[in-house]
């Protein structure tokens, strides 16, 4: 399990925690990097206090790498991407933008930046601008999505560029992750499931409606706007949809979902929150910590490896 993204990132193994906002905070960053992976710290639309003191108490758990997921449409990604340069991390991954503006910056701090793509376009753009990797994200994952599967876009991907790829969306043990570097991938990012691991901080409500998740659960909104969004289907989605159906404007659907992802994951309303959700989840049948997920997801992995060669 040693791949590129093991050399670029310090870490044991080439899997990454997503840096999911309002979700990948301190104690499960800490937590994913400690038991041998890479955590993130999501800072979303977070200011740049919050993310200083999110660094700050990460480092406090742990001395291993991490990094920070930067929303780069956040008001505040230009302060905030200044705090990550001065406290330092070992790798920013980035989403909503193009990340180009503030490479010099990070990396006059040796920062490695992986910027999170959805199509080869944007995978050799980001290699233009000096991206150490990119992580491949395909339609199955949760939160914001692009339009092609993971496995249709990671090897396309792979042959398009010449830095190393990993592979996100759709991911949920050991078989997904062979799965991916057969493709051409170097490591995983995996987000859905670590949601449902002790150290998550968010409602138990939230990691419940997961675990009962089955494979059809998950739906897509926001289309109409050009913002999908995955999540797990409930009364939010269902009105949604319909609004959606009937042609409310932009400013509508954006007045329901205001909030809804932090109802959801600090308050528990499984009702009329946004529970952002892979279509992994129906595979995810249990709560366990970081370090027994990891410790499986490579038994796994590994497992799966060794089964390939049957065929040989």
């Amino acid at each position: 399990m040693h791949t590129e993204i093991n050399e670029i990132l310090g870490t044991e193994y080439p899997i990454i925690q997503g840096g999911m906002a309002w979700v990948a905070e301190y104690h499960l960053a800490a937590a994913v990097s400690e038991a041998g992976g890479f955590g993130l710290i999501g800072a979303a639309n977070a200011p740049a206090d919050w993310v200083r003191e999110q660094i700050r108490k990460t480092k406090e758990l742990t001395d291993r790498p991490f990094g920070v997921n930067v929303m780069l449409m956040s008001p505040y990604a230009d302060e905030v991407s200044r705090v990550i340069a001065e406290e330092g991390v070992k790798a920013v991954t980035t989403g909503a933008g193009n990340p180009e503006k503030y490479m010099e910056l990070w990396k006059a701090r040796n920062i490695k930046v992986i910027p999170v793509v959805a199509s080869v376009a944007l995978a050799k753009r980001m290699q233009r601008c000096g991206a150490d990797a990119v992580v491949a994200e395909g339609c199955e994952s949760g939160g914001h999505i692009g339009e092609s599967t993971t496995m249709t876009l990671v090897p396309q991907v792979v042959d398009a560029v010449d830095i190393p790829v990993i592979a996100a969306g759709g991911i949920g043990d050991g078989r997904g992750i062979a799965s991916a570097l057969m493709l051409g991938a170097k490591g995983v990012q995996m987000g859905t499931r670590f949601v449902v691991t002790k150290e998550c901080q968010v409602h138990p409500a939230y990691k419940e409606r997961i675990i009962r998740a089955k494979d059809i659960d998950t739906k897509v909104t926001g289309r109409s706007t050009g913002h999908p969004i995955r999540a797990l289907r409930n009364d939010m989605t269902k009105v949604y949809l319909q609004k959606e159906q009937e042609g409310a404007s932009v400013e509508e659907l954006e007045l329901l979902a205001s909030g809804a992802l932090r109802r959801a994951v600090q308050e528990g309303d499984i009702h009329n929150g946004s529970l952002m959700s892979g279509q992994i989840a129906g595979l995810i049948k249990e709560e366990v910590s970081c370090k027994q997920l990891i410790d499986m997801l490579i038994r796994q992995t590994k497992e799966a490896l060794n089964r390939s060669r049957m065929y040989e």
